[in-house]
C-alpha cells in the first residue's frame, strides 16, 4: 500500500444559503511533509468536535479501490478527499479490516478504532441528500484510527499493514451494528467492548449494556 494523498480541510459552509453552518469535510490533497499528532493531521480543521475528531478518531483513512467502486456506481470521477478522509491509500479496502489492525507509515503508527458513521455533512459534500443511505448500504465505510506513534509523513510513502493479534471485529460488522435502528444482542455488545473500539462507540455500548442489565435482559 501507498499514501496517494494527505487531505486537509478548513471550515466551509455546507449550504451557501446558510454560511453560519460550516464543516471541515471539504478536504483536498496537500503537498510536502505533514505532521501527524495524537489529535490528528496538522492543519486539518474539525468543526463539529462533539461528533468528530478526538484521539480515537484522529485520522480517517479511505482506500482508492473503494473510490473505484463508487465511481463505477455513480458514473463519474471522484477526487481524493471528497469523502472527508485524511489519508487516501492505494490497495486498501476497509471492509477487509479488523478493529485493532495497524498501519505503519515511516515512524507513524495508526490503529483502527471504528468505521466511519456518515452524517448529513456527507450529503451536502456530495450534493445528494440520499448519499448517506447509499454510503451505509455500500459497506465501504473507511476507518477511523488513533495515533499510536506520531510523526511526519508525505504523499508517496509506503504503508505497512499489521493485522490485529487475534480474530476481532471486522470493520464491516461494526459498520452494520452502528446503522440507525439496528438492534444487537447482549453478547455482541460485550464482544465489542472487549476490543479497542473508539470512545464514542464504547460509551454508547456501555450505556446500552448497563440499561439491559438494569432491566434484567
Amino acid at each position: 500500500m501507498q499514501v496517494l494523498s494527505i487531505n486537509i480541510g478548513r471550515a466551509q459552509p455546507l449550504d451557501p444559503h446558510n454560511p453560519s453552518r460550516t464543516s471541515g469535510i471539504f478536504k483536498t490533497p496537500t503537498v510536502g511533509q505533514v505532521q501527524i499528532t495524537v489529535t490528528g493531521v496538522s492543519g486539518d480543521v474539525i468543526v463539529n468536535t462533539q461528533n468528530h475528531g478526538g484521539v480515537d478518531q484522529a485520522v480517517y483513512v479511505y482506500g482508492r479501490p473503494e473510490y473505484d467502486a463508487f465511481e463505477h456506481e455513480l458514473g463519474y470521477a471522484l477526487p481524493n478527499g471528497i469523502f472527508g478522509e485524511n489519508l487516501t491509500l492505494s490497495g486498501f479496502e476497509s471492509a477487509a479490516c479488523t478493529i485493532g489492525d495497524r498501519f505503519s507509515i515511516g515512524d507513524v503508527v495508526l490503529e483502527i478504532t471504528a468505521p466511519r458513521t456518515p452524517c448529513e455533512s456527507l450529503n451536502a459534500r456530495m450534493g445528494d441528500n440520499q448519499f448517506v443511505k447509499r454510503f451505509f448500504a455500500a459497506d465501504r465505510p473507511g476507518c477511523y484510527c488513533r495515533v499510536i506513534v506520531p510523526g511526519t509523513i508525505q504523499t508517496g510513502d509506503t504503508v505497512a499493514y499489521q493485522p490485529y493479534h487475534r480474530p476481532g471485529i471486522r470493520i464491516v460488522d461494526a459498520h452494520r451494528i452502528m446503522r440507525p435502528g439496528q438492534t444487537h444482542t447482549t453478547d455482541t455488545i460485550r464482544r465489542f467492548l472487549a476490543e479497542p473500539i473508539h470512545i464514542r462507540l464504547r460509551t454508547y455500548l456501555e450505556a446500552e449494556l448497563a440499561q439491559r442489565e438494569a432491566e434484567g435482559s
